[in-house]
């Protein structure tokens, strides 16, 4: 199956949305401001992480198909709290990543902490995997500045493929009874998340398709911001219109199966 977006794509979105986060950076009044989405963080907190976390992945790209682990981050791994140099170092650990990323090429083998999903493990799906956790930490910092947008729907359409791509399938054996939930986004893309015990799997299904929805355990609808924040809890599940036997969806919250 293949992406919605080629690898160029990735990084040219990854460029834009390490932009947009430094822009949100840059316009707080002040470094020491909580950040809503993340309890006990404030915004130094989140930059330390998207700076110390953009070059540890370029450090694990440039260590090649052999790494066994996520690498060391490359240069200075903790951020300066001075605002003019603070853009600086944010610039340069994006610039690392995007770096890492051109040289590798989309189809040499990387090191992923998603080797049971159906994310593959190449530059390529650490490249998509980058640029979903850069987006989500985008709204992040916006919300925390008081300048929140929806995620732009190239993204957002990705976003919900990506995560169920690469959180929601998997080898390891369903718990519960086997089922599927449909997710059907109003731009008009569509997917089914099925699991058993034989594990978890996911698969586009045609474009306004929902004539089979009697035959799943459940729906969910909306737009696809919506759906993407709402898989990584920026909004509540219930922002979404969701149809069948809901009790799957805490279900699948609670499932923690080890990748």
């Amino acid at each position: 199956m293949q992406n919605t977006l080629n690898f160029s794509d990735l990084l040219r979105l990854i460029d834009e949305r390490s932009t947009a986060f430094r822009a949100a950076v840059a316009a707080a009044p002040s470094l020491d401001i909580p950040v809503p989405t993340c309890p006990e963080w404030t915004l130094l907190d989140l930059v330390q992480h998207i700076g110390e976390g953009r070059r540890a992945w370029a450090a694990t790209v440039a260590a090649g198909p052999d790494a066994t682990a996520k690498a060391e981050p490359l240069g200075v791994a903790v951020a300066p709290q001075e605002r003019e140099a603070l853009q600086a170092w944010l610039a340069d650990s994006f610039e690392l990543l995007l770096d890492a990323l051109r040289e590798a090429g989309p189809d040499r083998g990387c090191w992923g902490w998603w080797g049971k999903s159906q994310t593959p493990l190449t530059v390529a799906g650490v490249a998509r995997r980058q640029l979903h956790e850069i987006t989500v930490h985008t709204y992040d910092a916006q919300l925390t500045v008081g300048d929140v947008q929806p995620v732009p729907t190239e993204l957002a359409i990705d976003g919900v493929e990506e995560f169920l791509s690469t959180v929601c399938t998997t080898t390891e054996a369903w718990p519960h009874e086997p089922g599927a939930v449909d997710y059907h986004v109003t731009e008009g893309h569509s997917w089914r998340n099925s699991f058993s015990a034989a594990g978890a799997g996911f698969e586009r299904l045609p474009e306004g398709d929902t004539a089979a929805d009697s035959e799943v355990t459940a729906t969910a609808r909306g737009t696809a911001s919506d759906m993407v924040l709402g898989f990584y809890g920026r909004l509540p599940l219930d922002t979404l219109k969701l149809g069948g036997d809901t009790n799957v969806f805490d279900q699948l919250v609670e499932w923690d199966p080890e990748r």
